[in-house]
């Protein structure tokens, strides 16, 4: 049987940019026996400490190639090339973050000492858990990796990759990197496929010991699914519907300019995007206008251009979606109020360019309002109170984050107590802090990266009893 050909397509031009070869099942069911080899010689042949020093060689490597992995990144997913480069530097501070705070979780101040008694002691280690099968996305790919990839080799698992076909790339630069750092043969293994019957395949494979995925809610039910037929961990990072509530004291130009940043950046492709504004009545027209200047002076196009700050969705698809997601709102009697903007009139025709759009009138029988949309869409609903903005805030399948806007930060910290989501904001938004627990809420997932308790799911327990020999 031929192997399967993966064309990595440009959203900027719609062309083929990179060819990448499938597995054959043959090679397929060599990974997982040659990563529990590995593992078993990685786990018990190093120290954390050597462990720590491989982590920070290869995160140095990657921070000196930068400007290199960022045109990469640039080249097959679009994100504008001034921004590009910052998630290589986003990461490897991440990197170097969870480095920090390896050692006292995972080194002897990590043994938990059990109650003294005369003759007995009890105690328990964190050990690794194996083979650790790390699926990840497209949309923030160095990021995204790096909040498994990292815990998991400080543990001394050995891990599996396998990246979105329109990123190729970062797994060969992440093994190359780890290579060079003098990680050991075979510790992390990649593979490129595009066939959901191989993912399910090593899903189901009793010599994969947890399951990492970052996508779609369909692809985590998906991988949940096949992992059903064994006991073994996944942890899902899916999508989101994130909220925003704009309060009636708020700076209306500042609070503008941030909503707007926090929901059209990277074309708005981030699983924690604003996706709904809700704005008191109060200020909602004064808002909504805040809103046109901000987007007025947005530049849309060409993202090799450095002037460039919105570039295009990821593929035809996702053009059609979002299109299909205000063509909706529009039906069901909202209204595009997007501002006169030179760089939003006549989009490149070949790439999946999409006009960042505002909408007003937005209810909750309009898609834009309850499915997961991934571009710059801002859809803007009037509220009458904080009571009710924290029932639309929690109307949805999905829990990812929420923010609210506002001076009284007391109350916000109050109505935050209220809202459903795994990270809550204040004045902020659409940023994962890897000292706080990165966790999904309802249908956005299971399981938790970044802070302390991200290094959990990359350990098991075992608790030790011993007791002295009778003299």
């Amino acid at each position: 049987m031929a192997l399967e050909t993966l064309k990595t397509i440009s959203p900027i031009t719609n062309k083929p940019i990179l060819i990448r070869t499938g597995i054959s099942s043959e090679e397929l069911a060599l990974l997982p026996e040659t990563a529990q080899k590995a593992f078993q010689s990685f786990s018990q042949s190093t120290t954390l400490a050597q462990r720590q020093e491989i982590v920070r060689r290869a995160l140095g490597i990657l921070a000196r190639k930068k400007d290199e992995l960022g045109r990469e990144i640039t080249e097959q997913m679009g994100r504008p090339i001034s921004y590009t480069g910052v998630e290589i530097t986003t990461a490897v501070k991440r990197g170097e973050f969870l480095l920090s705070t390896s050692s006292s979780l995972l080194g002897e101040e990590g043994v938990v000492d059990g109650e003294p008694e005369k003759g007995f002691k009890r105690y328990i280690k964190r050990k690794p858990v194996g083979v650790v099968l790390i699926i990840f996305a497209w949309n923030y790919p160095y990021l995204i990796l790096v909040n498994s990839l990292i815990p998991a080799l400080l543990a001394g698992n050995a891990v599996i990759l396998k990246p979105s076909p329109q990123t190729p790339t970062i797994v060969e630069r992440i093994a190359s990197a780890f290579q060079e750092a003098g990680l050991p043969q075979n510790v992390i293994q990649y593979f490129h496929s595009g066939s959901l019957t191989q993912i399910q395949t090593l899903v189901r494979s009793p010599l994969v010991n947890h399951i990492c995925f970052t996508g779609s809610v369909a692809g985590g039910l998906a991988v949940q699914q096949a992992a059903s037929d064994r006991i073994v961990t996944v942890g899902l990072e899916l999508g989101g519907k994130d909220p925003a509530y704009v309060r009636g004291d708020v700076d209306l130009a500042w609070a503008a300019e941030e909503i707007v940043d926090g929901a059209i950046f990277n074309s708005g492709q981030s699983c924690c995007a604003i996706e709904r504004v809700y704005v008191h009545e109060s200020i909602h027209d004064k808002f909504v206008e805040e809103v046109k200047k901000v987007l007025s002076r947005y530049r849309v196009g060409d993202p090799f251009d450095k002037n460039t700050q919105i570039g295009p969705v990821i593929s035809r698809r996702s053009q059609e979606t979002f299109n299909a997601h205000v063509a909706d709102a529009l039906a069901k009697g909202a209204k595009d109020e997007t501002p006169e903007n030179e760089t939003f009139k006549d989009l490149p025709a070949d790439g999946n360019y999409v006009k960042p759009t505002l909408l007003t009138g937005v209810t909750h029988e309009m898609l834009v309002m309850t499915d997961e949309t991934f571009g710059p869409v801002i859809p803007v609903m009037s509220v009458k109170s904080d009571d009710e903005a924290v029932r639309f805030m929690n109307d949805s399948e999905f829990g990812l984050t929420a923010s609210v806007w506002t001076k009284d930060v007391a109350t916000a910290e109050q109505l935050i107590e209220k809202v459903e989501a795994g990270t809550v904001f204040i004045n902020r938004a659409d940023y994962p802090s890897p000292d706080l627990a990165w966790t999904g809420w309802k249908n956005s997932g299971r399981g938790v990266t970044l802070s302390r308790f991200g290094f959990d799911q990359f350990v098991k327990l075992k608790s030790y009893h011993v007791k002295d020999y009778p003299k």
